[in-house]
């Protein structure tokens, strides 16, 4: 049995495949999604052509404007185990999810074994001076965010005011208010666990 822990990360063709097979289900068109992003469509062909990599606000930004959590964006072709003999709880091992790596070479892997409705639950790491947007606006969503840094430090910049975490500190906010991620330090790697909560 393959016990990997260090799973290449999904690559920019496949995470594009994934995006534009998720669009194609909203039943929306190319076009219609640039239209709501507020760029080209040929950004939005590049990104599902993987040509271009997203930056975390911008995927985050796409899953919500075709209406899935981020979750499915991870291939979800093969489900979770259960066990037969005590239904009730599925498990996946580490090896059998890739992460996704995105622009600045922030990644995000999914911790749930599988969906779960309602929640999301994510570990980011952020390399040295990498941050969640790479076009310097910020993000909103939907749902609830609680996180977790369990290395390095994060800042966690609001439209007023910015909040620094150290390793082991915590926060939660509602996803709505205006915010953008990113790792200040130029030698040490961030990485957090995320809750997203959909009400």
């Amino acid at each position: 049995m393959d016990s990997r822990t260090d799973l290449e990360a999904v690559g920019n063709e496949r995470l594009g495949q994934r995006l534009r097979e998720l669009r194609t289900r909203s039943g929306k068109s190319l076009r219609a999604v640039a239209r709501e992003l507020g760029i080209s469509a040929s950004a939005v062909s590049q990104i599902e052509r993987g040509t271009m990599r997203p930056s975390v606000s911008r995927l985050i930004a796409y899953v919500s404007t075709i209406g899935v959590p981020l979750a499915a964006v991870f291939d979800a072709q093969e489900e979770p185990r259960t066990n037969s003999a005590s239904p009730g709880f599925a498990i996946r091992r580490a090896w059998e999810v890739a992460p996704i790596q995105l622009s600045g070479g922030v990644t995000f892997r999914r911790l749930s074994p599988g969906p779960t409705p309602d929640v999301e639950f994510f570990e980011s790491t952020y390399p040295p001076n990498a941050v969640s947007t790479a076009h310097g606006q910020f993000l909103k969503h939907e749902g609830y965010e609680v996180g977790t840094v369990t290395e390095g430090e994060l800042t966690i910049e609001f439209e007023s005011e910015v909040v620094t975490l150290s390793k082991g500190d915590s926060i939660t906010f509602p996803c709505s208010r205006p915010h953008i991620i990113g790792n200040r330090s130029s030698t040490v790697t961030a990485v957090a666990t995320w809750l997203i909560v959909h009400r």
